[in-house]
């Protein structure tokens, strides 16, 4: 099984009791604007994604950790790799993404757990490129972007919702492990 352990952080893959804090997430308001349009997931919904990430982490070789603080075992939400097949002018590409229940914001864990998950993208797993995906109005979410060494890429939109997006990327020879 993979993991991988940060100096505050578990990444790991998903148990059956991770459902309910991550559908505790999922149904946050707040946690959900920037995502998809914006709409909370339910129980089902949040079951539903997690059999998706669990399925990629087969068909990939990657996939999307459940992500725990190691002082008190909480799940504080997610941070991992997919292909973004939702905007097929990136393809091929991984996607790196993370999301994050508010009571863990502002303390690092996205940037700690990011830095971690695309250190494991280049260097465990062989990938030469990893990209991003963010509305460009979330600014936490680019600073964490920033933080990681991602260079913007291009500009678009979302195809279903019809937001704007900026791609950012980093290569292998630009990462600063």
């Amino acid at each position: 099984m993979t993991e991988i352990r940060t100096p505050r952080l578990l990444l790991r893959r998903w148990y059956d009791n991770d459902l309910a804090p991550m559908a505790d997430i999922n149904a946050d308001p707040e946690v959900m604007r920037w995502i998809d349009d914006g709409s909370v997931r339910d129980l089902d919904a949040t079951a539903e994604e997690m059999e998706r990430w669990e399925d990629e982490w087969d068909e990939e070789g990657f996939g999307i950790f459940a992500v725990e603080l190691l002082a008190s075992g909480e799940l504080a939400g997610f941070a991992g790799l997919s292909v973004p097949e939702f905007l097929p002018e990136v393809l091929p590409a991984v996607a790196i993404s993370y999301r994050f229940g508010t009571p863990f914001w502002g303390q690092g864990y996205a940037s700690e757990a990011a830095h971690a998950t695309l250190e494991f993208a280049l260097q465990d797993r062989g990938l030469d490129r990893v990209i991003s995906i963010n509305h460009v109005s979330n600014q936490a979410s680019l600073n964490v972007v920033r933080k990681l060494g991602m260079e913007p890429e291009k500009h678009t939109t979302h195809p279903e919702y019809g937001f704007p997006l900026t791609v950012h990327a980093i290569d292998l020879t630009e990462f600063q492990g």
